[in-house]
Parts: structure tokens; sequence; C-alpha cells
């Protein structure tokens, strides 16, 4: 036996309630293991069936007291565990407790919007939007890519162009073939889905109300809350009789047309950038600042992009009301009235659609948490800590929790984990640290760690910033905007000038963010990005040649290659 192997021998030993045998032969083992569970090294430890880990993880589990406690259903309630929501979060977590050997069900249902939009299983992201948004941005950019050919040797006709009803119907069909695969997926882990709304009686019981009014009662040890958020209107006349959200932005059957957006929210300027890309006149309304929470320089980066590319803002103004006019043909124009904040001046302006991006409140009304004890701040929003509620059987996880990122993955991520803890085969959390994001405007903006303003307030003078503009190669050949994009990163001068925040405008830079936040996650100081050998020519390479500091007052402008 190997020293690791009599290491958990006898911490199995050391506890009474374990009965072991683990003398096998490693030769004969060990391929069988790495294929079927991707560990190269033993000892590989499994508890009633299910795959607990190599040596650390079985060390660390054991010695936490959580193997050994894995969970059978309770003969007092109908499930171990009721997920309500199934968005990607609420999915995530059921599918994971479910392979795992707990009894589940999941609720979800769809309250309509205004105008009678719904949608089927898998929440916001699928639905109204990740998905669906980074299609039809895609769609726009396309638009610009045939601009583009031409100066490429393309002989494009210019008499092409976009048909809203094929864009709108495939995106659609996509997504209802995402919708199928999750059903798919419950059934064949033996998740009990539920299209039901979920109220809580008390702390262990739900009603569920499905559409036609049958009533049922469920019981279960633990819940886990993943209602997401919907769209907020303004308390204004006509908000909800006449406009749109992006609950129903993407499923429209007509073509948005002149289109103003109210807001300035991610959802804002990413809806007001695809709708522009694909030819439409597009303003948009503005409060006061850009992408709130985010860093306000490459916010305003953002915008003023927006705006050289043909969008309008109004800016600083707010909707007093929005009036429906029946024109000639029988359809209706919009007659949006507003004031704007800085001379008082009101103004009124005509469009075909008025779309409302304005903020998103939690889904934590009237599901009767009150009955469960559960505590709501006045937002709407619960505070949780690793998850938990202040009721230990009842969780939330995504959008719904206080003070975390409102974004798919980390509630995807905090939904696995917590199965897992609660199956009880994992103590690991949620590190909802340096988690990046990108906002899919048509000229992308991705970030992680923390903004310029948030590292100054923490920092100090001990915040490093190096910035560059750039210009893609793609570009040079089209003549676009030489000092469009733009880079920076923000290091720690008191720990080894570690980055601390890292934000990139530019082209595809999701797809670049996402490999640096790792690196993020490692610890990675600016003597590694300058020792890191670039590849050329692409938009990441330019982080690798950083030299400028903010405070240094020097030109970054676009100097060659």
């Amino acid at each position: 036996l190997s020293d690791d192997t009599i290491t958990l021998q006898q911490i199995f030993l050391s506890k009474s309630d374990f009965s072991t045998s683990l003398d096998y032969n490693v030769d004969d083992l060990q391929a069988a293991f790495q294929k079927s569970t991707g560990i190269a090294t033993l000892p590989i430890v499994y508890c009633k069936g299910t795959l607990i880990g190599d040596f650390k993880t079985s060390k660390d589990s054991i010695l936490y007291g959580q193997i050994g406690q894995q969970r059978t259903m309770h003969s007092d309630y109908s499930y171990d565990l009721i997920v309500i929501g199934g968005g990607s979060g609420g999915l995530a977590c059921a599918k994971e407790a479910a392979e795992q050997g707990l009894t589940v069900a999941l609720l979800d249902f769809v309250k309509p919007t205004p105008i009678g939009t719904s949608w089927g299983l898998g929440g916001t992201c699928v639905n109204v939007g990740c998905i669906p948004k980074k299609l039809m941005h895609q769609a726009s950019l396309l638009g610009e890519s045939i601009h583009d050919a031409n100066h490429y040797g393309w002989e494009i006709n210019e008499k092409y162009s976009h048909s809203w009803q094929k864009m709108k119907d495939n995106v659609q069909n996509h997504i209802g073939s995402i919708n199928f695969g999750y059903r798919v997926q419950l059934r064949d882990r033996k998740v009990k889905y539920l299209n039901a709304f979920g109220t809580f009686v008390d702390q262990h019981t739900i009603k569920a109300v499905d559409r036609r009014g049958k009533e049922t009662m469920l019981t279960a040890k633990d819940f886990v809350l993943s209602t997401g958020c919907r769209p907020r209107y303004p308390d204004i006349p006509g908000a909800k009789e006449y406009c749109v959200t992006s609950d129903d932005l993407f499923s429209m059957e007509r073509c948005p047309g002149k289109t103003l957006v109210i807001g300035a929210s991610y959802v804002a300027l990413e809806c007001a950038g695809f709708l522009s890309g694909l030819g439409l006149d597009v303003t948009v309304m503005v409060r006061s600042i850009l992408l709130r929470g985010f860093d306000q320089d490459m916010s305003e980066r953002v915008g003023k992009y927006m705006a050289d590319n043909g969008i309008k803002f109004i800016r600083p103004a707010v909707p007093l009301g929005i009036e429906a006019i029946k024109t000639d043909d029988g359809n209706r124009i919009l007659c949006v009235n507003y004031s704007m904040l800085d001379n008082g001046n009101k103004a009124q302006e005509k469009f075909d659609t008025v779309l409302l991006a304005i903020g998103r409140d939690p889904c934590t009304e009237n599901i009767g948490l009150k009955n469960a004890g559960v505590t709501v701040e006045k937002n709407g929003y619960i505070k949780t800590i690793g998850e938990r509620t202040n009721v230990s059987n009842i969780y939330a996880i995504g959008d719904i929790q206080y003070d975390k990122p409102e974004l798919t993955p980390s509630a995807i991520h905090a939904g696995r984990l917590l199965a897992r803890r609660l199956i009880g085969i994992s103590t690991q959390q949620c590190d909802y640290d340096n988690i990046p994001t990108t906002i899919f405007t048509p000229l992308e903006y991705s970030c992680c760690g923390l903004s310029e303003e948030v590292a100054a307030e923490k920092l100090g003078d001990d915040a490093e910033v190096y910035h560059a503009q750039f210009m893609p190669l793609e570009w040079t050949i089209p003549h676009r905007d030489e000092n469009s994009c733009y880079l920076k990163l923000i290091c720690d001068k008191r720990d080894q000038e570690r980055v601390v925040g890292i934000h990139l405008l530019g082209p595809n830079s999701g797809e670049v963010m996402q490999g640096f936040a790792t690196a993020m996650k490692c610890g990675a100081t600016k003597a590694h990005f300058d020792d890191t050998v670039g590849i050329h020519p692409t938009n990441a390479e330019w982080f690798t040649t950083l030299r400028i500091t903010r405070r240094s007052g020097q030109d970054v402008k676009v100097t060659g290659c």
C-alpha cells in the first residue's frame, strides 16, 4: 500500500462509524480508474457509490465530517431538495444534486409580460438574455463585416438587406431546442419537473399551482431559491401599456423600426448596439451615467464609440410618459414625452418601439418567504452566507442574492457547489471575487476585477494603471478609427504590482478576457505579463507590451505596429 493509502486507511479506522478495505492491486486498477474518473493518482475514494475524489479531497472530506453523512431521502418529506426557479443556476443545482443521489423536484413558472410574452424552461439567459442577445449581436457584426468585405476585394451587391423575421425565427428555433434539451436532462436525472408557481407555506412546505390552477402541496428537507430577476418598469403613464423590455424584444414578430431605448444599463446598450447594427434608427435616453457599477472611463468610451457610429443619445433626461397615436395605415406611433435634467426643458419625440432597460428587480415577492421566515431586504434581494439564507434549510443562488454578481456563470458554479455541499461530498464555497464579464456592445467591453474608481478608493496612491489605445490589424484595410480600442491593467504597487483589475474594449474581448481571468486567479503580476511573449498580430498581445502609466501623463494614442 502507498503512504497516502495507509494514511486514509488510518483516518477511516479512527472513525467508529467507518469500516474499510483498501488493499487492492494498483497495477490492475489505476488505468481503469483514470479512464472513468479522470484522476491519475491513487488512492481514489468512493462512498455509497459516489466518487469522493483523490487523496487530498477525500482526506479533507473525512476530517470535515462530510463522508458518511451522504443524504438519503428523509421519510418525513416528499423530496430531499426542491429548487424553485428553472434558470441556469437552478438547473445546475438540481441536476448536480440528483446525480449525487438526492431526490429532487424543480419548479419553474414564467409569468407573462404586460404584453403577453412568455417562454420555456431555462430562465432569462437562454430565453431572453445571453443567448438571443449574443446571436443578434453576431447578426449586427455580420452587417459590419459586409461593409468591410468590399475593402478586402469582395464584390458585394449594394442592395443587400436584413430580415428581422428570418433572424428572429432562427434564434427562437435554437432557443426551443435548448428548452427541449433541458427537459430531457431533468428526466434522465430523475428530477421531477413541475411547470408550476411555488409559494412557501412554511419552511419545509410549498404550494405549487400550475397553469390550470391545480394545487399540489410538496415538502422537502432543503430548498434552493433561484427565481432570478425581471425588468423594472418606470412609474409613468403608458410604460406597461405600450413599451417592451428585453423579455419581449427577442421574439417580436415585427421589426422594431425606429427605437428609443430608455436606460443606460448593459442591457440597454447591448440592445441599442445590435439594433443599430441591423440598420435601425436608435436613440438611447440616459438619466445620468452609463453602465453604473462598471469602470466609468471604460463606460464613457463604450458610449463614445456608439455615438460615433450613429446611435443618438438624449442625456441627461428622464421620460415623463408614453402615448400611442394611430396612423392612417392602421399602425401606431409612440409619442414619448421627456424632460432634460440639466435645464428642465421638456420635449416630445416619436418612435415605433420604446424599449425599457432601466434595471431589474428580484423575483422574491409573492412566493411566501415570510411564511418560511426568510428575511428579505427592502429592494427584494436576499442576504446569504455561503448561499444560505437566515433560515437554515433555505438557500438562494443567482441574481436574487444581495451584493453578488448577477451573472449566469456564477449562478451555475454556485449551484453546483451548493449541491455538492448538501449531499456532503464537498466543503468548497463559491468564490465571487474576480469573476470576468463582457458587455456585448458594438465594440465589446470585457473586464475582471476592480474598476479604476474602486481601486483608487481601496489602494489610494498604490493603484498603478497601465494603459494603451490600440488598433486591430483587421481595421486597417477598411480604415476604421485607429484609437477606439483601449485596454488597461490596474496593479497593486504594495503587492509586487499584482494585477487587481483588467479591462479591454475591442473586438472579441470576451474571448480574450477568459484566459486573463484565470491568470488573475493565479495571482498574476505586471511582471508576469511583461515576461509573456505575445501572439502577433493579435489584440491580446497588447497586454504584454504595456509601458505607459496613467500617472505619467504620456500620450497613449496608436503609433504603429
